[in-house]
């Protein structure tokens, strides 16, 4: 447990340039407090204490601004920056690495239950403050979604999503730049 708040608190002082010490960070981003208090949460779901799961993840985004279901899945060095307003859906998933910032929707677009109805974002994805990211299907590794984007289809890795409706603007490779 103290070694993945280590991590976390590590990972926000290299992505955040305004973060200045562990101690500020431990005590001031509420990012980081809405990571560890879903993790919590997360426990109590997997172990079948859904209610527990809820009520948890209910006290924290009281605390913190952030919404994020117990059922969501969340992977190692994730960044919620400015982080107010977030909100990441129960079957949502969100890879090692990924950056998410304020006001971000990772929400769902179909109300059958046990169906895959939330984005899941692979290895380092930036998603732009006040996008939506609605349904069910994959944003690639590296891939990047434009504050106030709208996306709902599928995003390849290392593209750019961005507009409402978001359209995609494929990365620049190497051989393209020469």
């Amino acid at each position: 447990m103290f070694q993945r708040l280590r991590e976390d608190i590590a990972c926000i002082l290299e992505r955040d340039p305004a973060a200045r010490s562990w101690w500020e960070v431990l005590t001031c981003y509420p990012g980081l407090h809405a990571l560890v208090l879903h993790r919590r949460a997360h426990w109590f779901w997997n172990h079948g204490f859904k209610w527990l799961g809820r009520f948890v993840s209910h006290v924290a985004r009281g605390l913190t601004g952030i919404e994020i279901h117990p059922g969501a899945k969340i992977g190692q060095n994730v960044f919620f920056d400015h982080a107010m307003g977030v909100v990441v859906g129960e079957t949502a998933e969100i890879g090692d690495g990924c950056t998410i910032y304020q006001g971000v929707t990772l929400g769902g677009t179909s109300l059958v239950k046990g169906a895959k109805r939330h984005p899941t974002l692979e290895r380092g994805v930036i998603v732009g403050a006040h996008a939506c990211v609605l349904g069910g299907f994959n944003v690639g590794e590296g891939a990047r979604i434009g504050s106030g984007a709208v996306v709902t289809k599928p995003v390849p890795a290392g593209a750019t999503a961005v507009g409402n409706p978001a359209r995609i603007i494929q990365a620049q490779t190497d051989a393209v730049r020469e």
